[in-house]
Parts: C-alpha cells; structure tokens; sequence
C-alpha cells in the first residue's frame, strides 16, 4: 500500500512538473495561417518581379525584435508592396496592441501593399501613406517606438534627424542593407554608431540582388545610458 502511495504522489510530480515546463515556454510567434499565406505569396511576387525585399531571415530577426520591444507605434519608410509590413503587422495582432505607420512614395505599389495586408486581415494594424518619407514623417505624431528605414539610402540621415525627437527613450530603430548600401548611407551610420548603442547584424541571404547583407539595429538612448 505505501509503495502505491509513493507511486502516485511520484505520478502527481512528474505530470505537474511536465505541466510547469509547458506553461514556462518561451513565447515565440503566434502562428496565423492567413497572414502566413500572403506573406509567403507576396514573398514569391517580388522575387519573380525583382521588387526588392528583406528576405525571410532579416524578417523572421525584424519580426523577432518587434516582439520584444511590444510598441505601440512602429513607423516604416519604404512599404514596397508590403512584405516587410506584413511581417510587422502580424506580430502586432499577435500582441493585440499597436499599430504600423509604413510610408511609400510609389501610389501603386502603396495600393498593392494595402490590398496585400486586406488578404492577410492584418489591414486593423497598419496605416498606408503616400509620399516621401523624408516629409511624410513631419506629419507623424509620436512618440514612436519601432522605426524601420528600408528606403533610399541617402534619405536614411534625413529621415532619422527629422523624426528623432519624436521617438521615445529606447525606441529601437532598424536600417536595412547596411552591407549592400553602406557608402550611401554613411552619414547615418556615423550618427547612429557615435551618438547611440547601435550594433551591426550581418545575414547570409539567398536573394537575386544580395547574398549576404546586414541590418543596423540601434537603441535610442545616450551610450551612458545603457553602460
């Protein structure tokens, strides 16, 4: 009889602690077949179209930082046809909070990018302006917490000066194509990695345009700050 007893109360901490490990599981990304099924169709159009994008591994680390920093706002300048949004977006509906401002100063590929985050329901979270980014941002209320700039390299510094007081205190900002771009925007880099704690990540890609690239991924706040 003390043998059964023992065995039982063995049985009861075995499945509760199998039951704690499962509740203990990191969060990873929620999965959302609808959403997935637009980002992987409109990841196949820009590669057989050549409309560039950041590729699934500098999207998955995107979508990665978006769900630790939990924003409220996120601003994107560069929408393209969506892709990059569409990964942002999904980790906002996710989180059941937040929304994503994302700038294009194509009308028609902002059309598309609109009409891709409809299929993908995701079209609650995101905002869809037209124009130039380096304009475009004035008319952004803040604070903002998540900047993603995926644009035209020389606008990179602009962008960052014209919106920096409205970024909130360790509001995180992500370049792309810091390898494949690096001399256009080197007025950018030199501001972000003097002023701020602002660090390199380099991807191996398999993209027509790049195979290996790098994203600057800062974290707005003084040096001193973060030390």
């Amino acid at each position: 009889m003390r043998m059964n007893t023992t065995f039982c109360i063995a049985c009861l901490v075995i499945a509760g602690g199998a039951m704690g490990a499962e509740a203990k599981k990191p969060a990873g990304p929620s999965p959302d077949a609808r959403a997935q099924a637009v980002i992987d169709e409109v990841e196949k159009a820009c590669l057989d179209r050549s409309v560039c994008m950041i590729g699934r591994k500098k999207a998955e680390r995107l979508a990665e930082l978006v769900r630790e920093a939990k924003p409220r706002l996120v601003v994107e300048c560069g929408t393209a046809v969506g892709y990059s949004g569409l990964w942002i977006a999904r980790e906002l509906k996710a989180a059941g909070r937040g929304r994503l401002v994302t700038v294009e100063i194509s009308p028609d590929r902002a059309k598309e990018a609109e009409a891709n985050f409809r299929r993908a329901g995701l079209e609650k979270y995101v905002t869809v302006k037209v124009g130039d980014a380096r304009k475009v941002v004035d008319q952004i209320e803040g604070p903002i917490d998540f900047l993603f700039v995926d644009c035209g390299y020389a606008n990179y510094h602009p962008i960052l000066v014209r919106i920096e007081k409205k970024l909130r205190p360790g509001a995180v900002v992500v370049a792309d194509n810091v390898g494949i771009g690096v001399r256009g925007m080197d007025d950018y880099l030199r501001l972000v990695r003097s002023k701020y704690r602002s660090k390199t990540e380099w991807f191996d890609l398999e993209l027509p345009w790049a195979k290996r690239d790098a994203m600057e991924v800062t974290v707005i706040a003084a040096k001193s700050e973060q030390e």
